[in-house]
């Protein structure tokens, strides 16, 4: 999921896991410990993932779903490239099975406003909502409305405070966590050949999306690259201090072969500075498409490697969890769609996969 998008939620955002962002203060950047590290993305209360490619919409379902002209709300928290695609993956799949979205609202990151929408939205009399909550609290108060109703709610990534499975709500659907660090762990050591050394920066708050990668780019690096030295390991809470950390880091470790930062507008930042250092030998590694740092990697620059979800993926996903459930099937209550690597070899492809729409064109002209 994009971070840089869901980020500053902070001070109202509970993930998964229900932690406050920032509960507790700051984060000591302990080693993770690989033979505890669990190596698998989990649920709210810890269920295993289910694949997005499980959920099957069969000929007969299909037909029952027509048949009923179900309708829908899709009432999401902002407005961006990364939610257009998961927006169109739900509109596309809900149009294929007669589903009329009858309420498109954006939230603008607040929760007073989602509440508004989510009670909009109801006026309609939708018979599932699709949404990702800004606040689990308030938009747990908001959903019950819609629960009470009999509408069937589906989520991106975030659970409502209280809510269970099967009863408040039919699925989350999530990028495999795990995965997208495990995905940079290997960009990097296998880049290197196993050997050299590398700086990890981290989020540096509680919070579940950012933890769960970071902490994966690190037990991996530990458990599969044992000729790999991490030589430092800094916490960033501001995005806009990437450049920053990064040239402490490079003063303090002038060898440091790869730098891996959370995020693209982290990223952002670390290529400034490693490019002011000039450090040219130095790979950036990162999660999150964004365009500048695709730029950065057409033109031969230092970003070596980018760890992407499938947002149109997803929305299909939670499209197919809420047809289904509207017909009384049973849905999983956590599913995830894949992370996928991206090198400027693979980049025109993978940025279709990933967005459901080209690369842009000022970035395809670079690559000419």
């Amino acid at each position: 999921m994009k971070t840089g998008r869901i980020l500053f939620i902070a001070l109202v955002f509970v993930m998964i896991l229900g932690a406050p962002l920032f509960a507790g203060g700051s984060k000591e950047a302990k080693t993770v410990t690989t033979e505890t590290f669990l190596y698998e993305t989990r649920g709210p209360s810890g269920e295993a993932p289910t694949s997005y490619e499980a959920l099957v919409v069969s000929n007969e379902d299909s037909a029952v779903i027509k048949g009923k002209n179900l309708k829908a709300a899709i009432l999401m928290h902002e407005t961006t490239d990364w939610v257009n695609a998961v927006i169109a993956g739900i509109r596309d799949t809900f149009a294929a099975l007669n589903i009329e979205v009858v309420a498109m609202a954006d939230a603008q990151f607040d929760a007073n406003k989602q509440r508004t929408d989510i009670e909009t939205a109801l006026a309609l009399r939708p018979d599932i909502i699709v949404t990702l909550i800004v606040d689990p609290v308030s938009g747990a108060v908001a959903l019950r409305q819609a629960i009470d109703q009999g509408v069937k709610v589906v989520l991106i990534s975030n659970l409502p405070s209280g809510f269970v499975h099967g009863k408040d709500y039919a699925g989350i659907v999530t990028d495999d966590l795990f995965a997208m660090g495990q995905s940079v762990a290997q960009m990097i050591g296998d880049s290197l050949g196993g050997k050299g050394e590398v700086a990890l920066m981290y989020h540096d708050a509680d919070y579940y999306v950012t933890n769960q990668r970071d902490r994966a780019v690190e037990a991996v690096l530990r458990r599969d690259y044992p000729g790999i030295k991490i030589v430092a390991k800094q916490g960033i809470a501001n995005p806009n201090d990437g450049e920053t950390i990064t040239s402490a880091i490079l003063t303090q470790n002038p060898k440091v072969n790869a730098i891996y930062a959370p995020w693209d507008s982290i990223a952002e930042g670390t290529l400034a500075a490693v490019r002011s250092s000039g450090s040219k030998d130095v790979g950036v590694y990162t999660i999150d498409l964004g365009a500048n740092i695709a730029m950065n990697m057409v033109t031969g620059g230092n970003m070596k490697g980018i760890v992407a979800d499938l947002p149109y993926v997803l929305g299909e996903s939670l499209a197919k969890i809420g047809a289904l459930s509207a017909i009384g099937k049973n849905t999983p209550a956590f599913v995830t769609v894949p992370a996928i690597k991206i090198t400027k070899d693979n980049i025109q492809t993978e940025w279709q996969r990933s967005l459901n729409r080209p690369l842009p064109p000022e970035i395809l002209q670079a690559m000419k």
